[in-house]
């Protein structure tokens, strides 16, 4: 495959085989039921070839097509067991790997970028890509200074192709939801559509990464590489090695699922209030346990800007939750758009659907299993459960779609993993509105620090604006995030029990 297939037509076309291909294995295996086959035997078999059709071709498209798929890869845990095992193979495939461009069309796309000179940047480049994903592929390389980087390449038509799949793949969207109970397809996709342009533009993902490598800069639990070089469709960072988490969901011991869990819930709490962001692709692909006990983070293509860190009233309706304050979670609902004035609901009933949700936080260490994702599920996609009533009288407002998602993406994970987390801890430490009314999250802030934000430069001399090199300080022009000074001992590097 010498490129993206971008006519609209070809894709479609792909993409169009998904439902007919589910109707004919359909016929096929009622035909097999009347032979006498037993019916949980040609169950399985039909997931198992659905899913390896489905993956195969949103893999094949990249493009919108596989975001889709990386995305729906975090649910495979709500899946009953007798049919996880296809899918989390299929999945998995989606998460850091896809077919790669060949070296010419590499090389072509860095001269473009880079230059006709391009070669003299590096003192090695590997034409093998180390990872292939949706709309870019990853290369190892040393940079002229010596230093290990990663070379991310946006596949060349990849903005035409992820337009075009997005509006076709609501013509699959009721296939696709239909393979995993309780997940609404359909707003994810237009999430997806409407951060086109966000993951297409290396210059603002390259600002958020370097935002974030600043701030947590020497910090014992959490890695970011830094930015070193970034032009239009072309993003280099620092090399960062690691066992990805899709590795340590299929072989690793209970202390890594554990000690990855953990990082991952703080990583995602702590975020916002450390960045004025939150990371916004929770799939394994993108993060890895390094040798020494810290997660570290890549990909910041999609992330959601939060100056004020994620929303209180996500903490305060937590909280009220777990001290069964019906009538002030019902408040805090409909004051935040999640229950329309022209729907009335009991408040008990309201707070009966919302408990098993907060379930994580309800003791001091909680265990994120298969088996509880798929009660969840079960749940919500049975139309005859009053949970899955309650759910469709419910809003999502706009401003919380983004956080909803990547909260169920990192919940999905964790249930992955099967680790145990102290869930509760973490959010008294940085879910606004969450904490007792006495603990104030300024002074957890003060444990690592004081917080500045870094001055926002106009100009390198000498680099145009889309094409910039960030100096070891962290600093190139546009980049803006906050720095630390000075900080608390934090202890033991990726213990995961800092504070």
């Amino acid at each position: 495959m010498s490129d993206l297939p971008r006519r609209a037509v070809t894709r479609t076309a792909k993409l169009a085989t998904l439902p007919l291909g589910v109707a004919g294995r359909a016929t096929l295996g009622l035909g097999r039921r009347i032979g006498g086959r037993p019916a949980e035997i040609v169950a399985a078999e039909l997931q198992q070839r659905t899913a390896q059709q489905l993956f195969k071709v949103l893999g094949e498209l990249k493009g919108g097509a596989m975001k889709l798929g990386q995305a729906l890869s975090v649910f495979e845990a709500a899946l009953p067991e007798e049919v996880a095992g296809p899918y989390r193979a299929a999945l998995t495939k989606l998460q850091d790997a896809a077919p790669p461009m060949p070296a010419r069309t590499i090389h072509k796309a860095l001269a473009e970028n880079l230059g006709a000179d391009w070669r003299g940047l590096f003192q090695e480049f590997d034409d093998k890509p180390a990872a292939a994903a949706s709309i870019g592929q990853v290369h190892r390389a040393v940079w002229h200074d010596g230093r290990e980087v990663a070379v991310k390449i946006q596949y060349p038509g990849a903005g035409d192709a992820l337009i075009s799949d997005l509006n076709q793949l609501g013509h699959v969207a009721r296939f696709a939801g239909a393979l995993i109970p309780g997940i609404d397809v359909k707003p994810l996709i237009a999430e997806l559509k409407a951060r086109v342009a966000e993951e297409l533009d290396y210059q603002l993902e390259a600002e958020a990464q370097q935002a974030h490598a600043v701030e947590f800069e020497d910090d014992p639990d959490i890695f970011v590489p830094r930015v070193v070089f970034q032009a239009e469709r072309v993003l280099v960072t620092e090399w960062m090695a690691g066992t990805p988490l899709s590795r340590i969901i299929d072989k690793g011991t209970q202390e890594e699922r554990d000690q990855a869990g953990h990082l991952l819930v703080r990583f995602l709490f702590s975020g916002p209030v450390r960045t004025g962001m939150l990371h916004a692709d929770s799939h394994p692909g993108n993060f890895r346990l390094m040798p020494d006990g810290r997660l570290g983070v890549l990909d910041f293509g999609t992330v959601n800007r939060l100056p004020d860190g994620l929303p209180e009233p996500i903490g305060t309706a937590m909280r009220l939750a777990l001290d069964n304050e019906a009538e002030g979670v019902m408040e805090v609902l409909r004051s935040e758009g999640f229950v329309k004035p022209s729907i009335q609901l009991d408040a008990q009933e309201v707070l009966d659907y919302l408990l098993p949700m907060v379930e994580p936080a309800q003791i001091d260490r909680f265990q994120f299993t298969r088996a509880w994702m798929r009660l969840q599920g079960a749940r919500l996609g049975d139309p005859r459960n009053p949970a899955s009533q309650m759910a469709r009288q419910l809003n999502l407002p706009p401003n919380y779609l983004l956080i909803h998602r990547v909260t169920l993406s990192t919940i999905g994970v964790l249930c992955q993993l099967n680790a145990e987390v102290p869930f509760r801890e973490e959010l008294e430490c940085w879910l606004p509105g969450f904490a007792e009314l006495e603990f104030d999250i300024d002074e957890e802030l003060d444990e690592y620090g004081e917080f500045d934000e870094v001055d926002e430069v106009d100009e390198v001399d000498g680099v145009a604006l889309d094409r910039r090199v960030f100096d070891d300080s962290g600093v190139a022009n546009g980049a803006k995030g906050r720095s630390r000074k000075g900080g608390k001992d934090g202890g033991t590097a990726g213990t995961g029990k800092t504070r």
